[in-house]
């Protein structure tokens, strides 16, 4: 580091920045010490936060990303022209939705095709043309008996929601379990049917099942006997079409990130741990900021104006402990990582450990893994009407349990979306598969994954001619150690209120005389109604940051209305 960008970084803390705005609390924070934000990770919540609280005057935020790149559960991939989405696709509706009022303002829909803005439920990648059902014998189920079968499903799936919705009792044979509901709900509907023959019957409870694989793909539960019944409701659907951006999700990243000063974000930056309430042992702080003498040194660069001094003087109730052994002091952490990363590393992450309540909030709200795998072939072996090709299992018409050992992972993917238009993305198929079945998938090599899925389109259409596809790419949101998952799901025994203690800052406000708002949390996890989604996880980060500057509002008021003595 150049002796002037050392400098630049140290000043951060005494003055503001040119472009912020004159209100009463950036001035405020021009002539106190500013308070120092760390925020963890880079993904649409860290960012969102990381944005507001810059625009309203704080100039000491430093963004800890562990990988190596921004974006978080957004990863847009350039393959020739097309791009493709590994992680977030979709914008969930528009109005309302920060996120499409982003895009939308800035230009990131105009190519998008009308095919492209899906009002179905389950989206694809067009809602133009026509899904193909087909078995396990090479047999297209008619058209005229998926869309039967589809009228029944979606029936009792509105069921579901009114258990929320119209605080309705949940019957003790459903288990609170959406698939356990749903099954047994559908299953009876179809046995009592008088004019179904028994082949046809047996047809329909085979695709029960698919549309329960492809259920738990949106949800992103290994299956939906684990998602909560009585909460399933709650999720809120914002009016309005899914959208898919054609230059890629990444590109609503970037324009949170357009803002923000590439130093102010450290990637490759992983953290051990969070010493908050002053609970970071004196002389083990003095050893470990006096041995690190790295240029990015937060501890010394960003001292501010104040010559360099033991740490523990100027106050600060936190210290983050970072895998390199830097350790940077902090007035307020927000912490955005994925419910997969507190799961697995909330012992170790947060010294004090987190409260009971909170511990059991992260234990008992669920996610699981959704992948999808891209193959690309030279030629396209299906119709120019079909949009999809999904996978009816004959064979598991009376499965209870839709769980497969691992060399038999690929019974679980569930369908191959064809990508659409063609023009953009060449002959594309997306295949989907979640739950432990996805980590088995992430497992294999390219060439594994490439052979199964070939053999598999050449069994279900009855097609032994179609040839390997010439690419393959595909996610592994399961075994990416800084992700461990997709996204959130309410578990069978969770709440929408564990959504809400996950949330909750730490200290609890009515349990200490500490300094208030240390350890902040956001994410998509952290919102009750619109958690699993890209606007949940870009508002819950807009929600923490309010909080901060709310709190410093009213502290800037109480010191400017105290009567002189």
């Amino acid at each position: 580091m150049t002796p002037s960008k050392r400098i630049l970084d140290g000043m951060q803390s005494c003055e503001i920045s040119s472009d912020s705005t004159d209100d009463p609390l950036s001035s405020d924070l021009r002539t106190h010490r500013q308070p120092r934000i760390v925020v963890i990770g880079a993904g649409l919540a860290g960012l969102a936060a990381t944005k507001i609280l810059l625009k309203n005057g704080f100039t000491d935020v430093t963004v800890l990303e562990a990988s190596d790149h921004i974006g978080g559960r957004v990863h847009s991939v350039q393959l020739g022209n097309a791009t493709l989405e590994l992680g977030a696709t979709w914008i969930h509706g528009a109005n309302g939705n920060p996120v499409y009022h982003l895009a939308e303002d800035n230009g990131l829909l105009e190519h998008t095709t009308d095919g492209e803005r899906s009002v179905g439920r389950i989206s694809l990648y067009t809602k133009n043309g026509v899904a193909h059902y087909q078995t396990n014998v090479g047999k297209r189920i008619p058209k005229d008996l998926v869309e039967e079968f589809s009228d029944l499903y979606n029936e009792v799936y509105e069921l579901t929601q009114e258990f929320f919705q119209n605080g309705k009792p949940v019957c003790a044979e459903s288990q609170n379990s959406v698939g356990v509901f749903t099954r047994d709900v559908v299953r009876k509907k179809i046995m009592l049917d008088p004019d179904d023959s028994e082949s046809t019957k047996k047809l329909k409870l085979s695709m029960l099942q698919q549309y329960l694989k492809v259920e738990s793909c949106e949800s992103s539960s290994p299956s939906m006997d684990e998602v909560s019944l009585s909460e399933f409701g709650e999720w809120t659907e914002i009016p309005g079409a899914h959208y898919v951006i054609p230059e890629g999700f990444m590109k609503v990243v970037e324009l949170l990130a357009l803002d923000i000063p590439s130093r102010t974000v450290s990637l490759s930056k992983p953290v051990r741990c969070i010493h908050w309430n002053y609970s970071a042992q004196h002389q083990e702080v003095i050893a470990k900021s006096s041995d690190t003498h790295q240029d990015n040194n937060h501890n010394e660069n960003n001292h501010g104006c104040q010559p360099r001094q033991d740490p523990l003087i100027l106050g600060h109730p936190i210290y983050v402990e970072c895998e390199d052994e830097e350790w940077i002091a902090a007035d307020h952490v927000i912490v955005t990582a994925s419910l997969g990363v507190l799961k697995q590393n909330h012992e170790a992450m947060f010294s004090p450990s987190l409260p009971e309540d909170k511990v059991l909030a992260v234990e008992k709200l669920g996610i699981s893994t959704t992948d999808k795998i891209f193959l690309e072939f030279e030629e396209p072996f299906w119709s120019p009407e079909c949009n999809s090709i999904q996978f009816v299992w004959e064979d598991e018409a009376q499965l209870e349990q839709l769980a497969y050992p691992e060399e038999l992972w690929y019974k679980k993917i569930c369908s191959f979306d064809v990508l659409y238009p063609p023009e953009r993305y060449g002959y594309m198929l997306s295949g989907w598969i979640c739950g432990q079945e996805a980590l088995y998938m992430e497992r294999c090599d390219d060439e594994t994954v490439a052979e199964t899925c070939t053999e598999l389109l050449r069994r279900f259409t009855g097609n032994p001619n179609i040839p390997k596809p010439w690419r393959v790419l595909r996610s592994s949101w399961g075994s990416n150690p800084f992700i461990r998952g997709s996204y959130s799901f309410t578990r069978v025994g969770s709440s929408g209120g564990d959504c809400e203690r996950l949330a909750m800052p730490l200290p609890y406000a009515n349990s200490t005389k500490a300094p208030p708002l240390q350890v902040m949390f956001a994410g998509e996890a952290t919102h009750r109604k619109y958690y699993s989604t890209t606007h949940g996880a870009l508002l819950s980060g807009q929600r923490e940051a309010t909080r901060l500057i709310e709190m410093y509002q009213d502290l800037h008021r109480a010191e400017t209305t105290k009567p002189n003595m």
